[in-house]
């Protein structure tokens, strides 16, 4: 198999594709048919038997992202804060930053343009096995294979959008509380509402690789 033509633009997407929150362009509206097309792309990435047992729910409603964007920040928002206190009594300057912009997002979390939910169709995936998912069964009753195959599309989702110039980053925090999510998105309890990805374009510059250790370091041969 040939190598592709221009390593050093996707090497660039690879290494400069990261979690967005202070430079999210909170006023300029991103097109549907951009984020369509992402989702597009990001179907393409593998999953179990390739059944494709993804919903993403996109909002960019007005008022369904401003009440998403409450019950996201109602669930962030204490416990992250008591992280951000433990940080700075411990002098972790550099996890207090990180704390710091987590909850500078969730409290614009509902002024994003689009917000995405890339859930899990748990009654789908059962049907596949033969079985029967019991009404009291949680969401969060996902095993690891079933994120294995939706959270490679989720990375191309969020890569294909860095091409395109926006900015988005993984978050979970919704996931304390499903219901009430599922509730506010009308969509059934059944879909694991496996992240929150808001999305917007970007402010500032062109982005530079976060710092990382040495590769060598992570690496075990045998």
């Amino acid at each position: 198999m040939q190598p592709f033509d221009d390593l050093a633009q996707i090497d660039k997407l690879l290494t400069t594709t990261k979690s967005v929150r202070r430079r999210l362009d909170l006023e300029r509206p991103v097109a549907r048919d951009v984020v369509t097309d992402c989702i597009r792309l990001a179907a393409y990435a593998p999953n179990a038997s390739n059944a494709q047992e993804w919903r993403w729910v996109v909002v960019d409603d007005p008022d369904v992202r401003a009440r998403a964007g409450e019950q996201y920040r109602k669930v962030l928002v204490p416990l992250v804060s008591t992280m951000l206190r433990n940080k700075e009594a411990a002098g972790d300057e550099a996890g207090a930053r990180i704390s710091r912009s987590i909850l500078y997002l969730a409290d614009r979390m509902g002024e994003v343009p689009v917000l995405v939910f890339p859930c899990y169709d748990l009654e789908a995936a059962a049907r596949r096995y033969g079985a029967v998912l019991s009404p009291e069964r949680a969401p969060t009753a996902m095993r690891s294979d079933q994120y294995a195959s939706i959270y490679p599309a989720v990375w191309s989702f969020q890569l294909a959008l860095r091409s395109r110039g926006l900015g988005s980053v993984l978050t979970t925090a919704h996931q304390e509380d499903q219901a009430a999510m599922a509730e506010i998105l009308d969509i059934p309890i059944s879909w694991d509402q496996t992240c929150l990805i808001p999305v917007a374009h970007v402010t500032g510059e062109d982005f530079t690789p976060s710092p990382r250790g040495p590769v060598a370091d992570t690496i075990v041969w045998r």
